[in-house]
């Protein structure tokens, strides 16, 4: 599945064809593991495995939850393509390669995943979590999509459901908010609109229940002020105070008036002071 482009999970037999490509190309196929694997997508312990037992990258990166805190990671691959490495002649050196203490910490977090159950703990919660969030779904605007597997989650948040115009600004807001609330969250996907929940394997039900309750009421907060800004956008504009529809007001409004000019300098700064655009900011609430 796909991190940094948004928790997407690709349809199945998407990989076998991409890797089929890449093949035909003599290039390798690498998965990255680095935020997915050690059992935090839950079912499987690493993340390529979604896509069948007879998927095997050409080659595997791990490493972050790997020494949980301390700095290592892996590289693991092909009898067949370590050896071309080696035959070509080229020299690899690492100076912190096969450390005694890093490989003890990496050996000792293998245990903690195992006897304390963490990747099962992954599925339970994340199910749980997962539920909650398409809860707060069916209630919340703003949220187009909950999507992800185990304790790797996305909640996109869009401007309209129809157009599904990213919510960035607000994404932001919602991050800043939830931080002052002592819960961490961060954006991925190519318009940063798109909350990616990864917490630790531990967490717990309860964590899982205070941090969408959090949720909820800052959407409920923000959700309630845009539409307050939207109300007096609608009724503050002269081309509004007319038996127009709101929603066809709104839409002329969001492709701007026939008759507004822009001043040249704001233009080409990329600077806009119109009404509209104000709530595309950060809003203070």
């Amino acid at each position: 599945m796909q991190s940094c482009g948004g928790q997407i999970i690709p349809p199945a037999g998407y990989f076998q064809k991409v890797a089929e490509y890449v093949h035909q190309a003599e290039g390798v196929f690498i998965a990255d593991e680095v935020q997915v694997g050690f059992g935090r997508v839950g079912k499987h312990f690493w993340s390529f495995q979604m896509h069948g037992e007879d998927f095997v990258p050409d080659i595997v990166t791990m490493g972050k939850p790997m020494g949980n805190g301390h700095p290592v990671a892996c590289v693991v691959t092909t009898k067949e393509i370590a050896e071309a490495f080696s035959s070509s002649g080229m020299e690899y050196f690492n100076t912190y390669g096969g450390n005694p203490v890093s490989s003890a910490i990496g050996l000792a977090v293998l245990d903690v995943i195992e006897n304390e159950d963490l990747q099962g703990n992954a599925t339970r919660v994340g199910n749980y979590l997962t539920e909650l969030l398409n809860k707060q779904k069916a209630k919340h605007t703003l949220i187009g999509d909950i999507r992800g597997i185990g304790l790797f989650i996305g909640i996109d948040l869009v401007k309209d459901g129809q157009s599904r115009t990213p919510a960035t600004a607000e994404a932001q807001h919602v991050i800043y908010k939830m931080k002052e609330k002592r819960v961490l969250l961060s954006a991925d996907g190519p318009h940063r609109n798109v909350l990616k929940i990864k917490p630790p394997m531990c967490f717990t039900e309860e964590d899982a229940k205070f941090m969408v309750d959090q949720l909820d009421e800052i959407l409920t907060v923000l959700e309630e002020a845009m539409g307050a800004q939207t109300e007096s956008l609608v009724s503050d504009n002269t081309l509004c105070r007319t038996k127009m529809p709101k929603e066809a007001c709104l839409e002329l409004l969001s492709e701007g008036a026939p008759d507004q000019k822009e001043n040249p300098s704001q233009k080409r700064n990329g600077l806009r002071t119109d009404k509209h655009s104000l709530l595309s900011k950060r809003l203070k609430t």
